[in-house]
Formats: structure tokens, sequence, C-alpha cells
């Protein structure tokens, strides 16, 4: 079980780029290669899967147990030749004072040896007390390795190396020359998503080049391969864990260039309990499939306001599918186009219109986070009594919403739609801007396919009378 954790000492070094170049590298030997992603990030995952060839996993601590991490990531690295997990933030970086949820914990929790990724800009002689301060705060983190990133040249280069070499035992396993042409276009929630980028490919070819040229993948491989197992725990998570519902429901999803904000372990869960899952494209689809339930994940839906405004077909479809009490859960991007317009900056467009109230687009995030949230009775299920995890990042906020409204949640933590609710309820529908696992013993699949299996029941019943 080769695997090891790529890190950095703040955000912005550049370990996507690197972690991406590292899979395309090792794939293009031949390598099965698994990526997993520390944290609630969406947009990362999709990129590691264009790059390895196989989806991504998110690793966290706020929203699964140690045992569920543990579960998750040794039953898809037993499945690869070597994985290769990517922090977020700094190695140290995390929410709880003690360091239980950082970058580091992780790395411990699956024993894996950790490379830092370093931004060497403006930096000689000081790479040394940084690299000597980062091994020194947890001696039970294996620091084996360093990448220099965005090295000036070969001069620069030449004193870095020298520097480590003489007051440091670290091995640095190669030096990546600033390039801005390798850099992938970030957005205001962050990198642009794989799915929506025509030229995801060719970049992630070029990054893999100048990674493979400037990286000692031999030395990437001798460190992954000397990192302990990682045993499952007894107790299993995952499908089967979940109740399976009667004859194979069909469940409609969004995923396209506007929508495509899903946990890929949420995917195989859904699937591994029968679930027919039917894309949906709601830039294109004229019409929505027949099925007994709908996801609408996040994504960018503000960047598509005249497409999705332009398809009435599938707006007015979704609207009486809602209406006529289609068990349905959108969030965040899937909550913005069940609302009944978007503005951003200029442009405004209509939408489905089911959610009363309208999404303007903002300069700065009105909710940036890990969340907590309370079930309240008038949720669509029956509520949990403890709180549950979730988290967002959102910059846009609903406006004209009436009084008199049903909310699934009450935020403990987070914003939500008003700062103190979150989760619209109408009928069989749920649509809030907090993001929920839905695996796991908390998370929202459960509920949600049982709503699905009532709802088929009643229209196959239905459609024997007639």
């Amino acid at each position: 079980m080769a695997h090891l954790f790529i890190s950095a000492a703040h955000k912005s070094s550049g370990k996507t780029t690197v972690t991406l170049g590292l899979c395309r590298a090792l794939r293009n030997r031949g390598l099965g290669v698994q990526a997993f992603k520390k944290g609630p990030d969406y947009i990362d995952p999709i990129w590691h899967g264009l790059a390895a060839g196989r989806p991504s996993y998110n690793l966290d601590f706020h929203m699964m147990a140690a045992g569920e991490i543990t579960d998750l990531f040794a039953r898809h690295a037993a499945m690869a030749d070597i994985s290769l997990m990517e922090g977020n933030k700094g190695l140290y970086d995390g929410m709880d004072l003690e360091g239980a949820n950082s970058n580091a914990a992780l790395a411990k929790l699956v024993r894996a040896p950790v490379v830092l990724v370093l931004d060497t800009q403006g930096m000689t002689r000081g790479i040394a007390p940084l690299i000597l301060g980062y091994q020194a705060f947890d001696r039970d983190v294996n620091i084996a390795g360093v990448i220099l990133n965005k090295v000036g040249g070969p001069r620069h280069e030449e004193k870095l190396r020298a520097v480590i070499e003489r007051y440091t035992d670290v091995r640095v396993l190669g030096a990546v020359r600033a390039d801005e042409g390798l850099a992938i276009v970030e957005r205001h929630l962050g990198l642009m998503p794989g799915n929506e980028s025509e030229a995801a490919e060719t970049r992630i070819e070029a990054i893999a080049a100048r990674i493979a040229d400037q990286v000692d993948l031999n030395g990437v491989l001798e460190i992954a391969n000397r990192a302990a197992p990682v045993s499952r725990p007894d107790s299993r998570t995952g499908a089967d864990e979940h109740p399976r519902v009667g004859p194979r429901p069909r469940i409609a999803y969004a995923h396209d260039r506007a929508f495509g904000f899903y946990y890929q372990e949420d995917l195989d869960t859904l699937r591994g309990l029968g679930v027919q899952l039917l894309p949906l494209d709601t830039l294109a689809d004229a019409r929505l499939p027949e099925c007994d339930g709908l996801i609408l994940g996040g994504g960018f839906p503000e960047m598509f306001i005249q497409a999705l405004e332009g398809n009435v077909s599938l707006r007015a479809d979704i609207r009486r599918a809602v209406e006529s009490g289609l068990p349905t859960y959108a969030e965040c991007g899937g909550l913005m186009y069940l609302s009944r317009s978007i503005r951003w900056k200029e442009r405004r467009g209509e939408m489905v219109g089911i959610v009363p109230g309208d999404v303007v687009m903002g300069e700065r995030p009105v909710g940036r986070g890990y969340a907590l949230l309370e079930e309240t009775s008038q949720a669509p299920w029956p509520p949990r009594a403890d709180a549950l995890p979730a988290h967002e990042f959102h910059y846009s906020r609903l406006e004209n919403l009436p009084a008199g409204l049903n909310y699934a949640y009450r935020v403990l933590r987070g914003h939500g739609i008003d700062g103190s609710r979150d989760g619209l309820v109408h009928k069989n529908l749920l649509a809030a801007y907090c993001h929920r696992r839905g695996s796991g013993e908390a998370g929202w699949i459960t509920p949600f396919l049982s709503k699905v299996g009532a709802y088929a029941e009643i229209r196959n019943a239905a459609r024997l009378a007639a």
C-alpha cells in the first residue's frame, strides 16, 4: 500500500499543481494512481480524477469519524499501486488548537510519509529554519522529502539545495521552476473545475511533463513504498450500512458544466444501494427523465445564467415535478437554480422558481467554512437529536424571501440562508446552502432514499390503478 501525503507550509504553495503532475506522470508510467483530498473541497478532486484516471475521494475530520476515514482510504488505496493525498492549507493548520483535525493529524492517522511543497520565491538560506521548524514541531510526523516550487532558475536552485544539504537531513525530491503558464485558472471559489475547462487534458499533460522532468519520480515512489500499511477497522462504512430500497429507484442528478459538486463516496454509496443514477444536463436536456428522485448538487450556475434561463422546458419540468412531490435534494448551486432568479453583476436570468426568493451574487463570501446544523421539526424526515456536520462556501444570498417558510435546519455554526436558518422545505424538497456528507450514519442518503421509496410506491400504485 504505497502512499504519501503532499502538504505545504501555507496555502497557495502549489500543492495542487504538483499533485496533478505527480498523478499523471506516475499514471503515464503505467501505475494505478489513487488520489485523495483532505477537507471538503469539491474542485481539486475533479482535477485529481482527470489526472489519475479514477475518482478522487475526500478525507475530512469534520464530516467523518476516524474509522470512516481509514476505512475509505484503505478500501481504495488497496486497489492502486500508489496513493497520493493532497492536504489543504499548511501541514499543521486546522480548526483545533491541538491540531486534532490538521493535515499532520491525517498523515499520522493513515501512516503516510509527508512531502512538503515549498514556495521558494524570495527565499534562500531561510529555507533551512523553515524545514527544521516543521520537523521539530511534531516529531511523530514523518517529513520524508521536499519539493521546491516556484524556483527562480538554476542558480536559485543550486543555493537552495546547498542550504538544505548543509543544515537539514531532508531529501530534496525536485525543484520546479516558476511558470505562470502552468497555473490553473482561479475563480471566486478556487480553481476552475476540470469538468468545465475544455483545455483541462492539455493542461494536465503539460504539468505532468514539467513534473516528470524536474521531480525525482523514483525518489517519490521509494518514499511512498516505505509507508506502513493501513488496516480497515472492524466496522464497515459505506453502502453496506444503509438500508436498501425496493426495486431499483431512478434518481436524476445534475451533472454538467454548471453543476458537478458531489462527493464520489456518496455517488458510490447510492450506486451500491442499487440506485440508478441518471445524469442530467441542465444546459442541454429539454426534459427531466422519468425518475423517483432528483439531486441538484453545487456548482457555478452564475456562470451559465443565460443558458440555464434559456432551457425553459427543463425548468418547467423540474418545477412541476417538485410541486407534484418528487423527492428533491439540493445544495448551494442547486438551491440557486431552484430560486426565482440569479443576478450577478450585469447579468440576470429566470430560474426554476420553486424557491420563492432571488439570488444575488456578491464580491465577498457570505458563508464560508465548516458549519454545524440542528434539524428542526419542519425537516422532511424525522430529525436527529445530534448536530450535523456541514460546510459552506457561497458568495450569494437569497433576497425577497417571504415570511412563514419552513426550514429544516437551525444553524449552530455558519451562515446558511440567513445566519440562523438553512434548508428550505417545500413538500418533498430540501434545498440548503450548506453541504452535507450523504454517506455515514448522519448522512442525508438514508432519509432521502426513504422519501424516494415512498414516492415510488405511490407512483407505482397509481399506475396499477390507472
